[in-house]
């Protein structure tokens, strides 16, 4: 069975019809091999509806991502970006400086999730999220921009 058949059947589990503009924006996320803008998607599906209501695909995206089938992620570009929901989970690592993105196995977070569990009686969601800090290469030149800052005031 295809992805996409397997998101379709997802969905109308869920209750929700397919709808033209649903069907849409789940096509064009499922054809994507990288994170997209929303902008990107409705471009993407105004090639194949243009007069489609650009709040139409953002409702989609809504309803999308609640059902769990589409992650959104803030990867630092200034913009939400979707993704496909793909298993295993995964993550980001990226870099303030150079801007590196790095993906990173859920695996890493196995042992957090538990103990927020443990101590919280919380069960967090860590599905798809970004940690931003500085990759190994630029460390050295963060250092220094560092100290210099700190010997200035």
């Amino acid at each position: 069975m295809s992805r996409h058949v397997e998101l379709v059947q997802s969905l109308r589990q869920a209750g929700h019809r397919l709808t033209p503009q649903r069907e849409s924006v789940l096509a064009v996320v499922a054809a994507s091999d990288r994170h997209l803008t929303a902008e990107e998607i409705i471009a993407r599906v105004r090639q194949r509806y243009p007069y489609l209501n650009k709040s139409a695909v953002y409702r989609s995206l809504d309803l999308l991502t609640q059902l769990g089938l589409v992650t959104q992620t803030d990867l630092g570009h200034g913009h939400v970006e979707y993704e496909l929901h793909n298993h295993p989970h995964h993550h980001h690592l990226i870099c303030r400086h150079c801007k590196d993105v790095r993906q990173i196995d859920h695996a890493a977070f196995v042992s957090l999730e538990k103990k927020i569990e443990n101590d919280f009686g919380f069960q967090a969601e860590l599905d798809h999220f970004a940690i931003f800090g500085t990759c190994k290469k630029c460390q050295p030149r963060a250092k220094i921009a560092k100290s210099r800052a700190s010997a200035t005031r």
